[in-house]
C-alpha cells in the first residue's frame, strides 16, 4: 500500500471514530432544575407511559436520590417510579416491606410508584448469550413506552460501582432475575444463586447483557440515561448501613448512550484528587478489586454503545 493510501485509510478511520463519538452532557449543579435541564439537553421527547427507574434505597440508608431532588423531572414527564424487589433479604425483597420502605423514603407521597415484579415476572430476549439465555424482569415492564434510567452513581460491593448499567440490569430484574444475573446464568433459584457468583467477569458480562436486553426492549429513542454523582459512598444504596461519602458531590452526566454515560461518570471519579475534602482511594480500590470497569468494556464489545465520548458542559 502506498503512503498516500495509508494516509487516506487513517483519515477515513478517524472520520469513522469521530462519527461514532457519543455526546455526554454535564453539569456541576445537582438541583431539581438542573435535572430537568440536562434531560432537555438530550433532545429526546418522552411519549406514552413513562417509567423513571431509580433505586428507592434500602431502609436505614440515606444516600439514595431523594424524591425532592427528582420531583421536577418526574412531574415534567408525568412519570411513574419503577422498581423491582431485591434478592438478598433486607427491606425490599419482601413486597410488603418494600412498600413500607418506599413510603418511609417518601416516594409514594409524591409519585405513582410501581414495583414491577410485585405480581409476576417476564422473560425477555438477550442479544449476548455468552452467559444468559434470557433476562428475567418485572412483568410490568411491558406497561411502559419510554424510560428514564435515573441512576445514583456510587460504589458497589460486588460490581465495584453502580451506574446506569447496573440500574438497567440488576435494577430491572425481578428477584429471581437478580439471582440469574449474579450467578451468570446458572440458576434463578434463591438462595442457590449465591453459591455461583464467580468468576467475577462472568457476573459483570451478565449484567451488561441484561442491560442490553432492556435497551433492546425499549428500542432506540425510547430510553435515556442519567447518572447523578452525589453522596458518593463506596457502598450501594442497597446497603442498609453504607459507609459515609468520602468524595464531594461532582455533578450530573446524561447521554442517550449508556456505555458513554457510565464511562464518563467513572472518569470523573478518577479525576478527583485526594485532598482535605476528598479521598477517592477507597472507591477506586473497590472498583479495581472487583474489575468494575469491565461492565463498560463488555457492554461496548457487544455493541451497546461506545466509550468514545465528548463531554458537553451545560454550565456557564
Amino acid at each position: 500500500m502506498t503512503k498516500t493510501l495509508v494516509t487516506l485509510a487513517l483519515f477515513l478511520c478517524g472520520i469513522g471514530s469521530f462519527a461514532q463519538q457519543a455526546k455526554v452532557y454535564f453539569t456541576k449543579e445537582i438541583t431539581p432544575e438542573s435535572l430537568v435541564k440536562i434531560y432537555d439537553a438530550l433532545g429526546v421527547k418522552e411519549h406514552g407511559r413513562v417509567g423513571v427507574k431509580i433505586s428507592t434505597g434500602e431502609s436505614g440508608g440515606n444516600n439514595y436520590l431523594k424524591p425532592t431532588l427528582i420531583r421536577n423531572l418526574v412531574d415534567k414527564v408525568n412519570g411513574t417510579i419503577i422498581e423491582c424487589c431485591t434478592a438478598y433479604g433486607g427491606s425490599r425483597q419482601d413486597v410488603t416491606k418494600h412498600w413500607e420502605t418506599i413510603h418511609e423514603h417518601g416516594f409514594d407521597s409524591l409519585f405513582a410508584v410501581d414495583i414491577m415484579d410485585e405480581y409476576g415476572e417476564l422473560r425477555i430476549p438477550v442479544q449476548d448469550k455468552t452467559w444468559l439465555k434470557y433476562d428475567i424482569v418485572g412483568e410490568h415492564l411491558a406497561n411502559y413506552d419510554f424510560c428514564i434510567n435515573l441512576a445514583h452513581f456510587k460504589g458497589h460491593v460486588m460490581g465495584g460501582f453502580g451506574g446506569v448499567l447496573k440500574n438497567q440490569s440488576i435494577g430491572f430484574a425481578s428477584s429471581a432475575g437478580k439471582g440469574y444475573i449474579h450467578s451468570h446464568g446458572v440458576t434463578s433459584k434463591l438462595p442457590d444463586a449465591w453459591q455461583h457468583t464467580q468468576p467475577q467477569d462472568a457476573f459483570l458480562e451478565s449484567m451488561a447483557a441484561a442491560a442490553q436486553a432492556v435497551a433492546n426492549w425499549f428500542g432506540k429513542d425510547n430510553i435515556v440515561y442519567i447518572n447523578v454523582l452525589n453522596n458518593i459512598s463506596i457502598d450501594c444504596d442497597c446497603d442498609a448501613h453504607p459507609r459515609a461519602p468520602e468524595i464531594q458531590d461532582i455533578g450530573i452526566v446524561a447521554s442517550i448512550d449508556p456505555i458513554a454515560c457510565d464511562r464518563a461518570a467513572y472518569d470523573l471519579i478518577y479525576q478527583v484528587k485526594k485532598d482535605g475534602n476528598n479521598n477517592p482511594d477507597p472507591l477506586k480500590q473497590r472498583i479495581e478489586r472487583q474489575h468494575g470497569i469491565h461492565i463498560v468494556e463488555w457492554g461496548e464489545k457487544i455493541g451497546m454503545g461506545t466509550t468514545n465520548y465528548k463531554m458537553i458542559s451545560l454550565d456557564k
